[in-house]
């Protein structure tokens, strides 16, 4: 199984509302899929989330498509910096080890 962990930084608090459009019809798509779990946190700037899935394939099928890529397409709009990794993983990592994860990626940045 493969564990995709994603920190977005937003230029200002004030782009949370946008990314909490993106985020809703993002959670659409990501019901329609096969994906295991599903957690996310945040506050501010910061936001993170964690999703467990079967296989790196339905991960590729899940974020190049719909409102995920839609979403991808206009992040340089809300975000000034994006990382994400993909571990192999049984199940999800715990908040604290999973930022830690981050750390060591660059990520984009806008």
């Amino acid at each position: 199984m493969k564990a995709t962990i994603t920190q977005i930084t937003l230029k200002t608090p004030f782009h949370f509302f946008k990314l909490s459009l993106y985020a809703l019809n993002i959670l659409k798509q990501l019901k329609k899929t096969n994906y295991l779990k599903f957690k996310k946190t945040g506050i501010w700037t910061k936001h993170y989330t964690m999703t467990l899935w079967k296989s790196e394939e339905d991960i590729i099928e899940f974020s190049k498509n719909g409102a995920h890529l839609e979403a991808m397409k206009n992040s340089m709009k809300i975000a000034k910096n994006i990382k994400t990794i993909t571990i192999d993983a049984e199940e999800l990592p715990d908040w604290k080890t999973a930022k830690n994860m981050l750390k060591s990626v660059k990520g984009v940045s806008y």
